[in-house]
């Protein structure tokens, strides 16, 4: 009897334990969903910039970002991996957006009226070891550095408009028949001066030389 006694406690106790046990070694539904989060963030991230890259306006460093968000992933840092995700998604939303709103402006200003097939094909060639590029008609600054061919970026037609400061009294306004130089040799800062003057160049219009745009020119 006083055995039976002593056992009833001890498996009560044991009972317990194992409960205990059991809930320490459940896994935390949360956590896979923060997985599952990031994940799904990082995907929509890839999509919007891609689309962002097919217009040509991706911006140089969101592709980066989503590089840092995936290694947050690997490392089990969901709540940063997120946090990039999104920051990568908001820079792919706003490239499409402000290359619509340009395209639109030149429409609206007539320097554009769409390019045909023919003309985005126009040639980039050679010439004395020099990239020179011919304008023809449809052709803005924006979307011949746009181009494959040129940088494969529409925020780096400034370096165009430097290159070419000579030939180019108005950056909105250029002429079919034109000659444009190539600059292949500019260091990364050059690269990041004519993205950000593009981004914040400020108001403008067809046939003025914008204080902005003399500036850039003078640095």
């Amino acid at each position: 009897m006083k055995f039976n006694h002593l056992i009833k406690p001890f498996f009560i106790i044991m009972l317990i334990l194992g409960l205990v046990a059991g809930c320490a070694s459940t896994p935390d539904a949360g956590g896979g969903a923060d997985q599952a989060t990031a994940e799904q963030a990082i995907a929509d991230a890839k999509s919007t910039n891609a689309q962002a890259k097919k217009m040509g306006a991706e911006w140089r460093d969101t592709a980066k970002i989503i590089g840092k968000a995936e290694k947050a992933l690997e490392e089990g840092d969901y709540e940063t991996a997120i946090k990039l995700a999104n920051k990568a998604q908001r820079q792919a939303e706003n490239a499409m957006k402000q290359a619509k709103e340009q395209e639109a402006s030149l429409k609206a200003s007539g320097i554009i009226s769409g390019a045909t097939a023919s003309e985005d094909s126009a040639a980039s060639v050679q010439a004395g070891g020099a990239d020179i590029y011919e304008v023809v008609g449809g052709d803005n600054l924006w979307n011949i550095s746009a181009k494959d061919s040129i940088y494969a970026n529409p925020y780096q037609w400034p370096m165009i408009y430097k290159a070419n400061r000579s030939k180019i009294k108005d950056a909105d306004l250029i002429y079919a028949g034109q000659s444009f130089d190539i600059d292949r040799s500019g260091s990364g800062a050059d690269i990041d001066a004519a993205i950000n003057h593009a981004k914040t160049r400020g108001a403008w219009s067809v046939g003025a030389v914008e204080a902005s745009d003399e500036a850039y020119l003078a640095q």
